[in-house]
C-alpha cells in the first residue's frame, strides 16, 4: 500500500505542469442543498458531483480530466485503478478542506509567479506549441479561464502541501527507533542501494573589481534619484534593467513574511526596516546589489518590488581565474598537492572549500551519492572519470554566479550492496523518519475524515478504499 500510495503522490505533484481538476469550494448552505440532492436523486446528481469532502466538490469529470491531462503530460498511470486515482483526489480535498479551517494561508503573488512558469515550461516542452493548443488541451475557452482554473488548482495545491507539512512538522526519530526500523526491516528483507560515490570539487569565481562595484551602486541610486525626484515608474525600472529574471516578469513584485522568511538575511533586514512607500539605498547580498521599495504592509506580510543590479565581469578576471584553476589542476595532476589540499586553499565555493571539496548530498546529508539517482548534470560531468582521475576545467554558472570554473573528482566509491546499519545509518534514518511519517499521516488522515463531511456518490461507493472514505 505505501509502494501505491507514493506512485500516485509522485505522479501528482512531480509533474511539471499542474494536473487538471476541479478545485471549486461550496458555501454550507450549498453543501446542504447538495447533500439533499444526492439523497433524493435529483438533477445534480445526474449532473456529475461523485463527491463532497468538507467545502469541496468532486465532479463526475475530474477523474477523467485527470487521467487525459496527466496521460498528455507523459505520467505513467500503469497499476493505478480508477479508485486509487479518485482516492487520491479526496485526500487533496480533506488536506485543502482542513488547511481553510486551521487558517492555512497561500502567497497569491508567489502562486501566480508559479503558473506563468507553468504555462511558460508547458510550452518549451510541447516545442513551438502556442496557448491556443494550451487552451485546446485543457477545453478552455480563454486564457483568462484557463488562468483562473489554474490559480484554484494551485491555491488550493499549496493548501494541500502546507497542511501535510504541518502534520509532521514535529516529528523526529529517535535511534533506537532507527534500529528497531532496521531490525523490522531484517526480517522483511533489507533493501539494497545502489552504487555510491563521493564527488569533490575545486571553484574558482572570477573577482568582480571595485570598479564594477561601484558602477552598481551609483546606477542603482540613480534609479533612485529618478523616481523620487522626476517621478520615474520604479516598474519600468524593473522591466528594463533589473538582472532577477524570476522576479522580473512581475515588476520585481515580492511578498514577505516575517514568520516564513525566504529571502537572504540581509535582503529581509532592509525590507523590514522601510516604512511604505520608502526606497532603500543600494545594498549588496550574494546575488549582486539591490534597492527594495516598501508598498505596503498586512501584518506580517510586505510587500515589495526590487532592482537587482549584478556587477559587471571583465574578461581580464574571467581569464585570471581560467589561468587559476589551469594551475591548481597542473599542479594536482603532478603530484604536488592533494585534491583536498587544494580545495581548503584556492577553492571559492565556501559550501565545500572546508571539508575539501566534497559535495554533500542534499538527500540524505551525507558525501554519498547513488550513481542512478544523481542530478543528470553532476552525473554528465563524472560519468567517464575513473576514481581519482581529475577531470579537465569546466566552465559552469550557478544561481548566483554568472560563470566559474571548476575541476571535478571521483572518489570512495562503494559497488551496490545491501542495506548495512553502520555503513548506511543516514539513509535508513531518512526511511524510518518517512515511515513514521506516513504513520501520522494516516493516523491524522484517520480522525479527519472521522470528524469531516464526507458524501461518496454513484460507482465510487463500490470503490475498496484504503482509507474510511465511505465511513463504513
Amino acid at each position: 500500500m505505501k509502494s501505491t500510495t507514493n506512485k500516485i503522490t509522485y505522479i501528482f505533484f512531480a509533474l511539471v505542469c499542474f494536473s487538471g481538476f476541479s478545485q471549486e469550494i461550496i458555501k454550507d448552505e450549498e453543501v446542504a442543498k447538495v447533500d439533499e440532492t444526492i439523497k433524493t436523486g435529483n438533477r445534480i446528481k445526474a449532473d456529475g458531483v461523485a463527491a463532497v469532502v468538507g467545502d469541496f466538490i468532486v465532479l463526475d469529470s475530474d477523474l477523467d480530466r485527470r487521467i487525459d491531462q496527466i496521460t498528455a503530460q507523459g505520467g505513467n498511470l500503469d497499476g493505478v485503478s480508477r479508485c486509487e486515482l479518485f482516492g487520491s483526489i479526496l485526500e487533496e480535498k480533506l488536506y485543502a478542506h482542513q488547511a481553510i479551517q486551521d487558517s492555512i494561508i497561500v502567497n497569491e503573488l508567489q502562486i501566480r509567479n508559479q503558473i506563468e512558469q507553468q504555462i511558460e515550461a508547458f510550452l518549451a516542452q510541447s516545442n513551438g506549441g502556442s496557448m491556443n493548443d494550451l487552451l485546446e488541451l485543457y477545453k478552455k475557452e480563454s486564457e483568462e479561464e484557463l488562468r483562473e482554473e489554474m490559480f484554484e488548482i494551485n491555491k488550493n495545491g499549496s493548501l494541500a502541501r502546507q497542511m501535510q507539512q504541518k502534520i509532521i512538522a514535529d516529528l523526529e526519530i529517535t535511534p533506537e527507533e532507527v534500529r528497531e526500523f532496521y531490525n523490522e526491516l531484517k526480517e522483511d528483507g533489507l533493501p539494497t542501494f545502489g552504487t555510491e560515490l563521493q564527488v569533490s570539487q575545486i571553484v574558482i569565481i572570477p573577482e568582480v573589481t571595485e570598479e564594477a562595484k561601484q558602477k552598481a551602486i551609483d546606477q542603482l541610486k540613480g534609479f533612485k534619484d529618478d523616481i523620487e525626484n522626476n517621478g520615474a515608474s520604479f516598474t519600468s525600472k524593473v522591466l528594463v534593467y533589473s538582472d532577477d529574471s524570476g522576479s522580473k516578469r512581475t515588476g520585481g513584485k515580492m511578498i514577505l513574511n516575517r514568520k516564513q522568511p525566504r529571502m537572504v538575511k540581509e535582503f529581509r533586514d532592509v525590507a523590514f526596516s522601510l516604512q511604505e512607500g520608502e526606497i532603500s539605498e543600494p545594498f549588496e547580498t550574494d546575488f549582486g546589489y539591490h534597492i527594495i521599495l516598501l508598498e505596503k504592509i498586512r501584518g506580517q506580510e510586505y510587500e515589495v518590488r526590487h532592482i537587482l543590479i549584478r556587477p559587471d565581469i571583465t574578461q581580464e578576471a574571467i581569464q585570471a581565474a581560467k589561468d587559476e584553476i589551469d594551475k591548481v589542476r597542473e599542479s594536482i595532476v603532478n603530484g604536488d598537492i592533494e585534491f583536498a589540499a587544494a580545495a581548503r586553499e584556492f577553492s571559492d565555493e565556501k559550501e565545500t572549500k572546508f571539508e575539501g571539496g566534497k559535495l554533500t548530498n542534499p538527500i540524505t546529508q551525507d558525501f554519498n551519492f547513488e550513481l542512478t539517482k544523481m542530478e543528470p548534470e553532476v552525473y554528465a560531468q563524472i560519468q567517464n572519470l575513473k576514481d581519482g582521475e581529475i577531470s579537465e576545467v569546466l566552465q559552469d554558472e550557478d544561481r548566483i554566479n554568472r560563470i566559474k570554473f571548476k575541476i571535478i573528482t571521483v572518489s570512495d566509491r562503494i559497488d551496490e550492496h545491501e542495506a548495512n546499519f553502520s555503513r548506511d545509518y543516514l539513509k535508513i534514518k531518512n526511511l524510518a523518519l518517512q515511515d513514521k511519517q506516513f504513520q501520522e499521516v494516516a493516523k491524522w488522515q484517520k480522525t479527519t475524515i472521522e470528524d469531516t463531511y464526507i458524501k461518496i456518490n454513484g460507482e465510487y461507493r463500490d470503490c475498496d478504499f484504503t482509507s474510511n472514505w465511505l465511513k463504513k
